[in-house]
């Protein structure tokens, strides 16, 4: 007795079971999350949306997810009604996923504002040396020259010496300030 002979299935079978095998998987790989951020620009994730996102502004939920909702007591009295946030409150907190980058970026604004005020001082000392600099020679009668628009050498007269002189305190007054 022989045995039954098996038939080899047609030649694109395997390529029809591939192709099926692999739509079924392209549903689970889309963003599953939809929703409108606080510029009104559409975001698209695999992550829920961060928690600031009003509940009118998420556009698509995953089909397994369902929509959180928010029981308040109705005429139970001020007492019970003030509690409900504490007890709100004291529930477990989900674990929030941008919070160590956020906290890595506030502290990079930190260190990047903290450079630029080291900086900013730093201009205004030496804004404030120069100007008491000035401010000694103009007082100390020195004459003092410029070179105009064609190169030649020109001396402050009294007016020009009085405004130079204004201008050096001003400069004091805003940028020697403790």
């Amino acid at each position: 007795m022989s045995a039954p002979r098996i038939s080899n299935p047609p030649a694109g079978f395997y390529r029809l079971i591939v192709c099926l095998a692999l739509l079924a998987l392209a549903g689970t790989a889309q963003a599953q999350w939809k929703w409108r951020d606080a510029r009104g620009n559409v975001q698209y994730s695999d992550l829920p949306p961060p928690p600031g996102v009003a509940e009118k502004d998420i556009l698509q939920r995953p089909v397994n997810q369902r929509q959180r909702i928010v029981v308040t007591p109705v005429g139970i009295g001020a007492a019970n009604a003030a509690s409900a946030p504490a007890a709100a409150a004291s529930a477990p907190a989900r674990p929030d996923p941008d919070a160590a980058a956020r906290k890595k970026q506030e502290q990079e604004q930190a260190a990047q504002r903290a450079e630029e005020d080291r900086k900013l001082k730093a201009q205004k000392a030496e804004n404030c040396k120069t100007a008491q600099g000035q401010l000694r020679l103009l007082e100390d009668g020195v004459r003092i020259s410029r070179k105009d628009e064609r190169g030649e050498r020109v001396f402050l007269d009294d007016q020009q010496r009085a405004e130079e002189t204004k201008r050096a305190r001003a400069i004091i007054a805003v940028d020697c300030a403790r």
